[in-house]
């Protein structure tokens, strides 16, 4: 594995930890350095990162505190 993408997954720990439960991506990540953006897209999926994720989230709060206020009439 390049020394490049080694330290990036030190820096990041949710990265880190993705690699300790899915160690199938090690062999992966040292074999084509290139696999690096497809284990990011990996992560920001299983972590719920992306932006689409983002904001369905924050639509689910809006919805939330809605019925809560409205419950509350």
């Amino acid at each position: 594995m390049q020394v490049s993408a080694l330290i990036e997954l030190k820096k990041d720990a949710k990265m880190f930890d993705l690699l300790k439960y899915n160690s199938y991506w090690i062999k992966d990540l040292n074999r084509d350095p290139y696999n690096f953006k497809k284990y990011k897209e990996s992560m920001k999926i299983k972590y719920r990162m992306r932006t689409t994720d983002k904001i369905s989230d924050a639509i689910d709060n809006i919805d939330i505190i809605s019925n809560v206020l409205s419950a509350l009439k």
